[in-house]
């Protein structure tokens, strides 16, 4: 039997996801984390992007995360985010809407364009429909 660590992905509106997991892979501020049962401890900040966790008996579950936190604890781990959305609940026709906007704002900016605001709009709608693919291509 796999060892396991307890997992916690919490948003702000609900606990999305609380078990029991055998690896759990999210982006963080400095590049992809790998988190095994037993990690050493670590507090750090996480980037829009894609959370992979395999459960207890191997099943995969993908979320996309909007950013957040990770603190990694002896025996659990928690992922707190202001939003957090399983890949099949992703509506594509909005990221891909909202990706056009950002990339029109960039390209063509205007007297009130606030660049990173509309960098942070693009990195959220590519990681979206990153997710939303690796799951659809992950199942079909």
């Amino acid at each position: 039997m796999a060892m396991t660590t307890q997992l916690d992905v919490v948003s702000a509106e609900a606990e999305i996801f609380s078990g029991r997991v055998e690896f759990l892979q999210v982006t963080g501020w400095e590049g992809e984390l790998g988190i095994l049962p037993g990690h050493a401890p670590l507090l750090t900040r996480l980037k829009p992007g894609m959370v992979k966790l395999r459960k207890q008996h191997g099943e995969e579950e993908v979320f996309y995360l909007s950013g957040g936190v990770l603190e990694v604890q002896p025996g659990t781990v928690t992922v707190l985010a202001d939003t957090v959305i399983r890949a099949d609940e992703i509506d594509e026709v909005s990221a891909n809407e909202a990706k056009r906007r950002a990339e029109e704002h960039i390209a063509n900016p205007g007297a009130d364009f606030d660049y990173a605001q509309a960098a942070r709009e693009l990195a959220k709608s590519i990681a979206q429909l990153k997710v939303a693919q690796y799951s659809r291509n992950k199942i079909g």
